[in-house]
């Protein structure tokens, strides 16, 4: 699970972000789909961008971070949030310390990452779960893990 949020007096923000599923017999895993948090969907680029104050940088699959084997695990994804004002922004999500796990010597997927980029350029790495302010041009980036491989390769 990847839960983010944002907020301040003003404004509040919650979404789900997707990762990639774990591959099993005869079948490749997905990339950057919602396993666990169903019936939801993040909001458009051009309505996030219009009623919070916010720019959406990068929104793209994560090459690479699916584990391999004989079918591979699917890509997470990295999403790219840039702040225009200040607000409280939160991360709620799994997958940081422990690789999603490969199955019949399949290999573990990469593990997720949290980090905030300052607007100064320096870079402040987040746990699972984290709470931070941020001020305007300040980065928040999220890298969802990659599901795990099946089978040896």
């Amino acid at each position: 699970m990847n839960n983010f949020t944002f907020g301040n007096d003003r404004y509040q923000y919650y979404e789900t972000l997707c990762g990639g599923s774990g591959a099993g017999p005869g079948f490749d895993g997905t990339s950057a789909v919602q396993t666990h948090m169903t019936n939801s969907r993040l909001t458009d680029p051009e309505v996030l961008e219009w009623r919070y104050p916010v720019l959406l940088e990068d929104f793209r699959l994560r090459p690479g971070s699916g584990g391999r084997g004989r079918y591979c695990g699917g890509d997470g994804v990295v999403r790219r949030i840039r702040f225009l004002e200040p607000i409280t922004a939160a991360i709620l999500s799994s997958h940081r310390s422990t690789r999603p796990f490969g199955v019949e010597g399949g290999e573990p997927g990469c593990p997720g990452e949290n980090w905030v980029e300052r607007c100064d350029g320096r870079r402040e790495d987040l746990g699972a779960t984290a709470e931070v302010e941020m001020q305007p041009g300040d980065c928040f980036v999220v890298a969802t893990p990659g599901g795990g491989g099946y089978g040896k390769k």
